[in-house]
């Protein structure tokens, strides 16, 4: 192993494991502070922050009057503070634990407007390599141009970790990183299938004890795979929708994640609007559309644990959703799909929209049907969140292989 994997191993709180570290013994401290002079650390005088949400992907704590917080060690060798309304980051809003016993991070913010009023933008399922960087670099130019409040990109955001070895998985992230960093607009990301790495072991030829193994790569270059932030009025959840079954991946949101998503939304307002936003959506009409599929790499179907399930939609949304219907959950956003998709069903009397984006990687085609690359412009007005608006990439051709 070279120097790079032995100090990303140790980052990740002992990769080799796949299983969150629940486990570990000992505590994870910090604050929450109101970072005046935006240099990301916590100079004499700058005051905490109360009443701040800090998570470590499992227990979720709130700071204390003077912005300090405690958490049991846990989850997946994260922390992260769900950045409240009226604030921003000043640095990272997720921090990678040692692996001591003992550890504490602090969290850099500054105030920022609280628009009543409010855009943002829905993209997805980038897919970027080398061949199809100019449409990566296109929804960069075309986002800045609206002047969004933020930029949601549903997963997919690489060519393939999947299937590849390291090499060429971290280069693809490595694109990614690079190529988003030149954005204005901030952007907020959720993975999906393809930022699994090396599980389709017959082809990747990936051991699962690598350090980057599954959903690590993901976490090691972007942070928690599901967290929350508040923007406007509105409570944003971006989950991960993408579970792992030996070499297959399927819709699925985890034990851990759903106990996770319950304690997030219990510190929120009953009267707050929430938006989720994944990979792998709830619902879709897509699968109708492009017909039943049983041959690789992607049949329609998997058989987990005795049960069958359709693999490309949430198969326990109904568990997922009943956590969620408490709330005032009204926007799902989803990808995967590669298609611009609007679906609305009333459930316990709220009225809850399920939409999915278009794939920026190229336009699609289903039965001869021909789906233009694009994103979505959502307005909020009052925590309102309009039906959004599609806006083509302005790019139709597909990229060369």
């Amino acid at each position: 192993m070279n120097v790079k994997l032995i100090a990303i191993a140790v980052l990740l709180l002992a990769g080799s494991r796949p299983g969150p570290l629940a486990g570990q013994a000992g505590t994870v401290t910090g604050f929450v502070f109101l970072d005046a002079n935006a240099n990301g650390k916590r100079d004499t005088g700058e005051r905490g922050i109360a009443r701040v949400v800090v998570s470590n992907q499992d227990a979720v704590v709130t700071t204390d009057s003077s912005g300090s917080f405690r958490l049991p060690r846990g989850g997946y060798g994260l922390v992260f503070v769900s950045v409240p309304d009226g604030f921003r980051s000043t640095g990272p809003f997720w921090r990678t634990l040692s692996d001591s016993s003992a550890s504490s991070v602090d969290f850099a913010l500054q105030t920022a407007a609280r628009p009543r009023d409010f855009t943002f933008v829905h993209a997805s399922d980038t897919h970027i390599a080398p061949a199809s960087v100019d449409r990566t670099r296109r929804l960069g130019t075309l986002v800045d141009s609206i002047h969004p409040s933020f930029l949601l990109i549903t997963g997919d955001l690489v060519r393939d970790a999947l299937r590849v070895g390291e090499a060429e998985a971290t280069s693809y992230y490595d694109l990614f990183v690079r190529e988003t960093g030149k954005f204005v607009t901030p952007m907020h990301t959720v993975p999906g299938n393809h930022e699994n790495f090396g599980i389709e072991r017959q082809l990747s030829l990936v051991s699962p004890k690598h350090p980057l193994y599954g959903r690590r790569m993901y976490r090691h270059y972007l942070g928690p795979d599901y967290y929350s932030f508040n923007f406007g009025g509105v409570h944003f959840v971006g989950l991960n929708t993408i579970d792992i079954d030996d070499t297959w991946y399927y819709g699925h949101v985890d034990s851990l994640q759903l106990a996770w998503l319950e304690r997030d939304l219990a510190k929120v307002p009953a009267e707050t609007p929430i938006v989720t936003f994944d990979h792998i959506p709830f619902f879709t009409s897509i699968e109708a559309l492009g017909g039943y599929r049983d041959a690789p790499p992607a049949p329609t179907l998997i058989t987990i644990n005795g049960k069958t399930n359709f693999r490309h939609t949430v198969s326990n949304a109904g568990d997922v959703l009943t956590v969620l219907r408490k709330h005032r959950h009204v926007l799902a956003l989803g990808g995967h799909m590669h298609v611009y998709e609007h679906l609305e069903y009333e459930m316990e009397g709220v009225p809850t929209r399920f939409h999915q984006a278009a794939a920026i990687v190229a336009p699609t085609e289903e039965t001869g049907f021909r789906f233009k690359s694009g994103v979505t412009l959502y307005t909020v007005r009052a925590g309102e969140i309009d039906n959004g608006r599609f806006i083509p990439l302005g790019i139709e051709n597909r990229p060369t292989p």
